[in-house]
């Protein structure tokens, strides 16, 4: 087999999957902070923001969740069935906050119950997501090549942590997304909710990770024996620095560097993890040679992939660029 292979569509993967978090992560969180907007005029601000964005923003799960599936299967017939029930909530919930989202603008005497179909869809998606994570990161149970645990094997402490942690991440992602895309309440109302979360999202990164070398021997030999612990150290600090820095922006009033300094953390918290729990795709049992698909058919989908990928990411980069400024109370898109 050629061991290359394995490691760039784990790449690919990696790629899909932060793009995910990071894009559809702040719409999310548009949902997330919709209980909380004073007025109905400025829920309508907050859902134009991401108006002509929050469809394409999920293309990038397509990828990662088919880029499993076809590249490595193996590690796919194992993931499903250990997390399938929050999976499948993951994805209903999805499926709920876009169809409130459409119904919202028309269906005006049941629009509070759109908007709490839209806000609970976002949640629960959010918090499933983060639970998912968690199920990863503390390990399946395989024997023979095939899950062995039970139903609920996802359902610890640990997981429903990460489950609230990427909560008030999203949540925060929103945020600022709302201090660069709004002026007016909408923007002085998000800005204050950051300062208040970015606190929060920042705590659950440091319980996470104290909690997983701490629980996990693999994890805590991978970050303190020596030479890694010289290499590794860099992360935390840039971390806490991005962070700070942040924070710095919030304070003041800077409107782009608070969200840009979020998707920082986020790729930080990422690659964190990723350092953490490679060459495992499904950790601790089945690297990413161990659950490949045959060289023909990765190479085959590859190919499509080194097309495909520059056209969707220059659709992305032009439809970014087409709605970018400030949306302002009563403008829209829909």
């Amino acid at each position: 087999m050629e061991w290359y292979l394995p490691v760039i569509w784990s790449f690919i993967i990696a790629v899909a999957v932060i793009m995910y978090v990071i894009l559809d992560g702040f719409d999310l969180g548009i949902g997330i902070l919709f209980p909380f907007a004073k007025e109905e005029r400025h829920r309508d601000q907050m859902m134009n923001t991401v108006a002509p964005f929050w469809d394409g923003n999920e293309t990038w799960l397509v990828l990662g969740g088919g880029g499993l599936w076809v590249a490595f299967p193996k590690a796919y017939g194992v993931v499903m069935p250990a997390l399938y029930l929050p999976i499948i909530i993951m994805l209903l919930a999805l499926v709920f906050r876009g169809v409130a989202f459409e119904f919202r603008w028309v269906a005006a005497t049941s629009r509070k119950w759109w908007n709490l179909a839209f806000s609970g869809g976002s949640t629960l998606a959010a918090f499933c997501q983060g639970v998912v994570l968690g199920g990863l990161v503390q390990g399946i149970r395989v024997e023979n090549g095939a899950f062995s645990g039970g139903s609920f094997d996802w359902a610890t402490p640990f997981c429903f942590a990460c489950g609230i942690g990427v909560v008030a991440g999203y949540a925060l992602l929103g945020s600022t997304w709302l201090i660069m895309k709004t002026d007016g309440p909408v923007a002085v109302q998000a800005r204050q909710t950051a300062r208040l979360l970015l606190p929060v999202v920042i705590g659950f990164m440091v319980i996470v990770s104290l909690w997983t070398p701490l629980a996990f021997d693999r994890i805590a030999q991978r970050w303190f024996t020596l030479p890694n612990l010289f290499y590794l150290a860099p992360i935390p600090l840039v971390t806490a620095l991005v962070a700070f820095q942040v924070w710095r922006g919030l304070k003041g009033s800077a409107e782009v560097w608070p969200f840009l300094g979020c998707i920082a953390l986020f790729v930080l918290g990422f690659l964190g993890l990723g350092i953490s729990t490679f060459p495992y795709l499904v950790p601790p049992h089945l690297t990413v040679w161990e659950t490949a698909a045959a060289p023909a058919s990765q190479i085959f989908m590859l190919f499509g992939v080194i097309f495909l990928l520059p056209v969707v990411l220059g659709y992305i980069a032009f439809v970014y660029w087409i709605f970018r400024g400030k949306v302002r109370e009563g403008e829209g898109y829909h």
